[in-house]
């Protein structure tokens, strides 16, 4: 048996990943995004927010800080750039982006 890496599935609950589809860029975060599914999405794509259409975080059951944080700088960079993204949030999301400290805390 090998030893699980950082990026492996077996030691990341989340994940984080660019997708191109039909309907343009997609941000596709699922599972418990945490520290290392972040992590690993900036090793993979870089630190710069990327150019985006929608985000789909339906399946996410729980947002870390650092994956406030991602998710926040994208939307932001796409208004920034004249390009406001649809975002599909789960329970999860709204509950973080909505709640009590929501993304002021950043």
């Amino acid at each position: 048996m090998s030893p699980e890496t950082p990026d492996s599935p077996a030691s990341r609950r989340g994940v984080v990943r660019l997708l191109n589809t039909t309907g343009g860029r997609l941000l596709c975060l699922a599972g418990a995004v945490d520290a290392a599914a972040v992590d690993a999405f900036w090793r993979r794509y870089g630190r710069e927010p990327a150019r985006i259409d929608r985000i789909d975080a339906r399946s996410v059951t729980a947002l870390s800080e650092p994956g406030v944080r991602l998710l926040l700088d994208h939307v932001e960079a796409a208004e920034l750039a004249g390009r406001p993204v649809e975002l599909r949030p789960s329970p999860a999301v709204t509950s973080v982006l909505t709640g009590p400290g929501g993304p002021e805390r950043r």
